[in-house]
């Protein structure tokens, strides 16, 4: 079988791949040697996947959003020569030198194709997705693609773009994730389709087991109506006051029900302080993707929005985001605001496809898809860190069609190991150096090794990242001189910078922030729009908690002082 390095040695001399193996054997962890290797080299891939939350993985985003498919699967002629039309697309797709796929088993051959045919047309080149290198990466003992309507083909691999793609397959077996010969053994046998009666008694032995690390273990569970339950439950035994945030809209009513269909927006969302929460939205100016985890610790006195402390320690105030459907025009026809959040005590096992849990409480009783319950047992390291709440017949079966087409892969893999094995390493240095010429890198190895030194400080500061976003913004305080500076460096819009500023006169009220403040004209102005509001004594123009709302004083200074210089100003 495929190791780490000859599969990182096929990657790099620019074929197409496919990397796969069971859950655990770090084929994350390999995309990432990749993608160091290729930015260290100045070329800088592409990273998408069927959901957000496997897309945050590698920092990547969903493929729907980077193709432009709005809720499409499938797509005609007339709509990939409406998206061949716009420039930002024109441009997104100029860029683009190699293209990873992760989580693979979710993508159907619909959407597979989809993306082949949209390259094709941009790159202007008919060989398949468009002549870009192109990585996939998954399992499909892991789950399938969610389809409403049964169909005889629901693999990425039945499309005829897959074979066109002439992949080199790598079959992975070492494993990272599981340090349990025991669930590695379980895990084994639901793979090769016959789990003995010896797994069976394992694994209810751990049934209702209470476990002893310390903390409340996730809860995953088959069906969102259980996981539903579940978060209000846990939400009704805190005692804290509740806060409730009901969806605005504009549009008909249909294409607003289809964006509640095809999201995860919620048309109300009731929270309050020690909430355990989910971000359900990319937004990285603001420090969260899809599947960013963390606990409401207060609410906004200014508009009630909560402000989350996530699990790497960062503080993130909340803000009203857009859920937006276009028509084939691109023009925007329906559109929601809401919170980006939803309560995360319990979570589908679709959704945690890609995790890696310390325990995990696992309900299995009402499994409806194949691959659900290896998927849901993989997420965990070892044994003792399960809780299992119950099993059907269902719970430990994969698809037969995958298990038939094992050996094939497995047999591929070890063609594809041969091959690059029998290249001496001259020419295998040539093909590398080639490879990376032909899509623009560096070959210089001072650059190189310049590169990969700044990538590896860079790498350093995120994963210490615990440092909250507003204390990353406190440390450029001194070398900056005005807002737009942070902004520029922070690669953050005024707006965060200003809410980051806030929470830190919040945190230290003698903090001097004077410089940042608009020129003396535009301060005159507004304190004396405050007096005026204050005297008028008018309580619709202040919160609950008394302070003054923004948009009084907006409307006394005629418009004329945009609402950042205002609240700069209230600071």
């Amino acid at each position: 079988m495929s190791l780490q390095n000859t599969t990182l040695d096929i990657l790099k001399t620019g074929n197409n791949v496919f990397i796969t193996g069971s859950a655990g054997t770090g084929k994350t962890y390999l995309l990432h040697q990749y993608m160091f290797y290729l930015k260290a080299r100045k070329v800088m891939p592409t990273v998408v996947a069927p959901t957000g939350i496997a897309a945050s993985h590698l920092q990547g985003q969903t493929i729907h959003s980077f193709f432009s498919l709005g809720i499409r699967s499938e797509i005609d002629e007339d709509y990939i020569d409406s998206l061949v039309e716009k420039k930002y697309l024109q441009t997104r797709f100029s860029k683009l030198k190699v293209l990873i796929v992760d989580e693979i088993s979710m993508v159907s051959p619909e959407m597979f194709s989809a993306m082949d045919r949209i390259l094709r047309a941009f790159k202007k080149n008919n060989t398949p997705f468009g002549g870009v290198q192109t990585i996939l990466s998954g399992d499909f003992f892991q789950l399938p693609p969610i389809s409403k309507m049964p169909t005889e083909k629901r693999f990425a691999w039945q499309s005829p773009s897959w074979k066109e793609l002439g992949l080199k397959t790598c079959y992975l077996q070492e494993k990272f994730r599981q340090d349990d010969n025991v669930l590695i053994s379980i895990l084994d046998e639901i793979r090769s389709g016959s789990v003995s009666s010896h797994s069976i008694d394992l694994l209810n032995a751990r049934y209702h087991k209470e476990l002893d690390n310390g903390f409340t273990p996730t809860k995953l569970y088959t069906h969102n109506m259980d996981v539903d339950r579940i978060n209000s439950e846990e939400l009704a035994k805190i005692a804290n006051p509740s806060f409730a945030f009901t969806y605005k809209s504009e549009g008909s009513a249909k294409n607003i029900e289809k964006i509640f269909k095809s999201s995860l927006v919620l048309e109300e969302i009731n929270l309050k302080k020690d909430a355990v929460v989910m971000f359900i939205k990319n937004n990285s100016e603001l420090g969260y993707v899809n599947g960013t985890t963390g606990v409401v610790v207060s609410f906004d006195e200014e508009n009630g929005l909560p402000l989350v402390k996530t699990s790497d320690g960062s503080l993130i105030r909340v803000a009203l985001e857009d859920w937006s459907m276009e028509n084939d025009s691109g023009n925007v026809v329906a559109k929601v605001s809401q919170i980006p959040l939803k309560l995360a005590w319990a979570i589908t096992i679709h959704k945690s496809q890609g995790m890696t849990l310390d325990s995990a409480e696992i309900d299995l009783s009402k499994t409806f898809e194949v691959g659900q319950g290896y998927v849901a047992l993989s997420r965990i390291k070892n044994i003792e860190g399960l809780r299992l709440m119950g099993l059907n017949d269902k719970a430990l079966t994969v698809d037969p069609l995958i298990l038939h087409i094992d050996d094939r892969i497995k047999g591929a893999s070890a063609k594809a190991s041969e091959e690059i094995a029998a290249l001496a390493p001259e020419h295998l240095q040539e093909l590398f150096d080639s490879y990376i010429l032909s899509i623009d890198g560096l070959l210089d190895t001072t650059k190189i090794e310049a590169e990969e030194k700044a990538l590896r400080s860079e790498k350093k500061i995120v994963k210490n990242s615990a440092t909250p976003t507003h204390i990353q913004t406190q440390e450029l305080l001194e070398s900056c001189s005005s807002i737009d500076e942070l902004a520029t460096k922070r690669a953050m819009s005024k707006g965060t910078i200003i809410k980051h500023l806030s929470v830190l006169k919040e945190q230290n009220p003698e903090i001097d922030l004077e410089k940042f403040l608009p020129d003396a004209k535009t301060c005159e102005l507004v304190k004396s729009a405050v007096e005026e509001v204050k005297k008028r004594d008018n309580k619709d123009d202040f919160s609950e908690d008394g302070n003054i709302r923004l948009k009084p004083i907006f409307e006394l200074l005629d418009s004329s002082i945009p609402y950042d210089d205002i609240k700069m100003v209230l600071l």
